[in-house]
């Protein structure tokens, strides 16, 4: 596959920060209004904090989610990383899929229920609404430190990938040193 053009590269890894940056930022936001709607001895309180946090899920959580997953995807592909050559990408790629299935199948199906609660003025605060926003804020500032550290090493994939690449440059020094040897005999 192709990689990318340099001023292409660039302006999409500026995207894939930013909107992960932002996706770190709405779920310190959940995490906020969660608290607040389950601390706060104020129904109207707590149903202001659930309808805040249904606007974040509806309108945020998966465009911003499905951005970073696609950005980093097209990245991994058509950069020189690669999806499966460094570990650290490769451990990044699940993770971020995961929690975009996450946030799809369990956190915004929680909010809207707790959203209708509060619109019916019966809201009832629940657990699982500080968990969900609280392991997400933990796995993203994971995602950000080894986006910025790149820990561990290659991959066996990448390790064979630049063995072959090594080979190759070898070969391609022996010819040129042999064709150079030749020319001046």
């Amino acid at each position: 596959m192709q990689q990318l053009s340099r001023p292409a590269r660039r302006a999409l890894l500026v995207v894939h920060v930013a909107v992960s940056v932002s996706w770190l930022g709405l779920t310190v936001g959940l995490l906020t209004l969660g608290i607040t709607g389950y601390t706060t001895g104020s129904p109207d309180m707590a149903g202001v904090a659930y309808r805040a946090m249904k606007v974040f899920g509806d309108w945020l959580v998966l465009p911003v989610a499905l951005t970073s997953l696609v950005s980093g995807l097209v990245l991994s592909l058509r950069t020189a990383w690669g999806l499966a050559r460094h570990r650290w990408v490769y451990l990044k790629f699940w993770l971020t899929l995961i929690t975009v299935l996450l946030s799809v199948f369990s956190l915004r199906p929680g909010i809207n229920r707790l959203a209708a609660e509060a619109a019916a003025g019966t809201p009832h605060p629940d657990v699982s609404l500080l968990v969900a926003p609280a392991v997400a804020t933990v796995t993203y500032l994971f995602l950000t430190a080894i986006s910025v550290l790149k820990p561990w090493g290659l991959t066996r994939r990448g390790r064979r990938l630049r063995e072959a690449q090594s080979a190759e440059a070898r070969a391609g020094r022996a010819r040129r040193s042999s064709i150079k040897g030749a020319s001046l005999r």
